[in-house]
């Protein structure tokens, strides 16, 4: 989807940078994208989807406190992928909201077990945001991964080779057969017991 540029940054199929300090720093700036078909097919193209029929993202970037700012937006998308199961085409209509808080005094994370941070939506503060990658980065999270056609099934497939007994999904899970023995024991024991007259 998006190319590492000889920086290291990565750069978006429809690129908008929009240069922080060159915005007013009391009040909020409103940012608009819509690709033209050209672009959408691109970005289609790079998520992998059929068509991609719409796209737009609203976007207000905020100054907060000292250098940091907040960006704030609504993504609205009608994706075309195929089904899972079918293959046949499946529109679905995406509307979301995006944040990102981007932070000066921002600190890497060098321990091999960190926690992740309560509010994920925290990054380093770049002297350019460009709107255009977080506008992609946000379809591609919001894409279904595996759609599926109305009224169509899942398909439940089992293989195995030549004389052997096919795997079922009852049969892989790794309790399923501590659950029966436990119950043989059960029935065992009841069964072991004496009645009283």
């Amino acid at each position: 989807m998006n190319d590492l540029n000889s920086d290291g940054d990565v750069s978006a199929t429809v690129p908008h940078p929009v240069r922080l300090a060159d915005l007013a720093q009391r009040k909020t700036t409103r940012v608009v994208l819509e690709p033209n078909a050209g672009q959408c097919a691109a970005i289609a193209d790079a998520l992998g989807l059929s068509a991609l029929r719409k796209l737009r993202f609203v976007v207000e970037l905020t100054p907060q406190r000292g250098s940091d700012w907040r960006l704030t937006g609504k993504l609205g998308a009608t994706v075309e992928q195929p089904c899972r199961v079918s293959f046949e085409p499946v529109i679905t209509r995406i509307e979301d909201e995006v944040a990102r808080h981007y932070v000066s005094n921002w600190q890497d994370v060098t321990e091999a077990e960190a926690e992740m941070p309560d509010d994920d939506t925290v990054e380093p503060l770049p002297a350019v945001v460009d709107v255009g990658a977080v506008m992609e980065e946000a379809l591609a999270l919001l894409v279904p991964a595996y759609p599926r056609a109305a009224g169509v099934e899942d398909l439940d497939l089992v293989a195995a080779p030549p004389g052997a007994e096919p795997l079922t999904e009852d049969k892989v899970k790794p309790f399923a057969g501590l659950a029966a023995l436990k119950a043989q024991m059960e029935q065992d024991g009841a069964a072991d017991e004496p009645e009283d007259n």
